[in-house]
């Protein structure tokens, strides 16, 4: 899987439905990394779409997810990752040797109001800050 920019660092959500925690999370990676690396989200059985508050909760801090739709992971992404961060999605997320492995473990949005989503997308963005700092990518913090 290649875009172009094979010398940056790559990272891959996933979770079941590709529908909320790693749609945010990939939001606040692109946001956050300003192109310094790259990254996807899918997972091993996609929604239909996005979780319209998920898209809500993210739209509120100025990252548009509203333009994203739920995936299927392929072996092709698993393989060009560098690091494969997972969501609840236990046995069904790929395991490739080599490859350096976080599980993620967060409140599944779906079917949240919108303050349980905020509290859940302020926590991906500070595992995104992290995750980004162990890839040696500054980042400003918050104000």
């Amino acid at each position: 899987m290649s875009d172009g920019r094979d010398d940056l660092p790559s990272v891959l959500f996933l979770c079941v439905h590709n529908a909320g925690r790693s749609q945010m999370a990939l939001g606040w990676f692109e946001h956050l990394a300003e192109r310094r690396a790259v990254a996807w989200s899918a997972g091993s059985e996609p929604a239909e779409n996005v979780n319209p508050v998920a898209v809500a909760a993210m739209a509120e801090i100025g990252i548009d997810i509203a333009h994203e739709h739920p995936k299927r992971w392929t072996e092709d992404m698993a393989r060009a990752a560098d690091v494969v961060i997972t969501m609840g999605c236990g046995d069904a997320c790929p395991i490739y040797p080599g490859k350096r492995y976080e599980d993620w473990e967060l409140d599944d949005p779906a079917g949240q109001d919108i303050e349980a989503v905020r509290r859940i997308r302020d926590e991906i963005g500070e595992r995104v800050r992290a995750l980004l700092a162990s890839l040696g990518i500054v980042v400003e913090q918050p104000r």
